[in-house]
């Protein structure tokens, strides 16, 4: 996989993520992606800075601001094609993985018989 896969791998992650839940937290989002909270910050300023997600604030408490971010238009759509370029990817790896069962399958049958 390449870097520019795994980085539209994860924008992928947050965005399906927000898109349930606009009011995660980063932290939250940072422990439910299993990445660091730096990560997810930097993931998350981008998709704002491309116009994919915008933020409206709310009272979390009396004390406390949080935010809820919100897909865009924008980010809706580019969710879709980044979606259909993973699944893409991913039928691939399957298949390539399919190929390779098949092939350690004839191995080990071949090696039985050899053995007989």
């Amino acid at each position: 996989m390449t870097p520019n896969e795994l980085h539209e791998e994860t924008h992928l992650k947050v965005m399906r993520l927000l898109e349930v839940n606009p009011r995660l937290s980063q932290r939250e989002v940072s422990q439910s992606l299993g990445v660091s909270l730096g990560k997810t910050n930097f993931c998350i300023k981008a998709l704002i800075d491309k116009g994919l997600l915008k933020v409206t604030s709310f009272r979390k408490s009396q004390n406390k601001l949080a935010y809820a971010y919100l897909l865009t238009p924008n980010g809706i759509a580019e969710k879709s094609e980044i979606t259909q370029r993973f699944l893409k990817r991913k039928i691939a790896q399957y298949e390539c993985l399919q190929a390779e069962i098949f092939a350690l399958q004839l191995e080990v049958r071949s090696d039985k018989d050899s053995e007989k």
